[in-house]
């Protein structure tokens, strides 16, 4: 792990929650294993949340019509964008490996994580029509969630109240980070830690504070590379590959199911 980057994008209003714990527990395994760990800790910086014209410096091409993707892909390539979005631009490129951590408000990242994702993400800097997906932007860097529940496991469960959890994480896996070309790790879940006694929240600290030691040298989740879609037909799945698939038990991913059982654990757990 000798001189790898990680950014931790932190998300949590008290340096006494348990996301700050584990927070404070990556930042010090990842260091004592070599690493340069930077945080970026939203709350603290007050970071915006919105994604406004005001993300500009000077003049925008079309006020009366402002499209903040074109506006901002605009304004990154000619340096023009507000200095938070430029600092946290720079994070990125230098890091190895980015850790979100924050507690899961309503099946997804807290409003300031993503404000975070929706302006620091830019069209041209970390995306474009060409580079996305296996062929994104980041595909030499790994990144990944580390979250806290409210609900328990079982109720995220297939056969649970709120849903598969595989599902929700999805839009945030495939959608955000595998679309802007990240491998992406396995998730850190640290279920319903408010509920559960504090030698339990040790434990589960302590399991976070082993796997920190070989992260970087984990396997990613598997998603399905770009090159299987015809750009050509609306991206959608390639025959051949369909034909490959044909018999097979279970869908290719979660989102990508061909109309079978989803391949269990597919947003969970490496190599299923």
């Amino acid at each position: 792990m000798a001189s790898k980057k990680v950014l931790i994008v932190y998300a949590h209003q008290s340096s006494g929650s348990f996301n700050s714990a584990a927070k404070d527990a990556a930042v010090e395994v990842l260091t004592a294993e070599g690493c340069t760990v930077e945080v970026s800790d939203l709350y603290a910086m007050k970071f915006k949340a919105t994604a406004t014209a005001e993300d500009i410096t000077g003049k925008v091409k079309n006020a009366d019509h402002f499209c903040y993707a074109e506006e901002t892909k605009l304004a990154w390539e000619a340096g023009k964008l507000t200095a938070d979005i430029t600092e946290e631009q720079r994070k990125l490129t230098e890091a190895d490996l980015v850790i979100f951590q924050f507690p899961m408000y309503w099946f997804t990242v807290p409003a300031i994580m993503k404000g975070w994702m929706d302006r620091v993400l830019t069209l041209g800097f970390a995306f474009t029509h060409e580079k996305r997906y296996s062929q994104g932007i980041f595909k030499d860097q790994k990144a990944m969630l580390s979250f806290t529940t409210g609900s328990q496991e079982s109720m995220f469960s297939a056969n649970g109240i709120n849903g598969d959890m595989n599902v929700t994480l999805w839009p945030l896996q495939n959608g955000i980070l595998y679309y802007c070309g990240f491998h992406v790790l396995a998730p850190q879940i640290f279920w319903a830690p408010s509920h559960v006694p504090s030698e339990a929240r040790g434990t589960m600290l302590e399991g976070w504070c082993t796997r920190l030691q070989g992260l970087l040298g984990e396997n990613p989740l598997a998603f399905t590379p770009l090159d299987c879609f015809d750009g050509e037909k609306g991206y959608q799945l390639k025959p051949e590959v369909q034909e490959k698939h044909a018999a097979k038990e279970f869908g290719l991913t979660v989102g990508i199911h061909l109309g079978k059982a989803l391949p269990p654990n597919n947003q969970m757990k490496a190599g299923v």
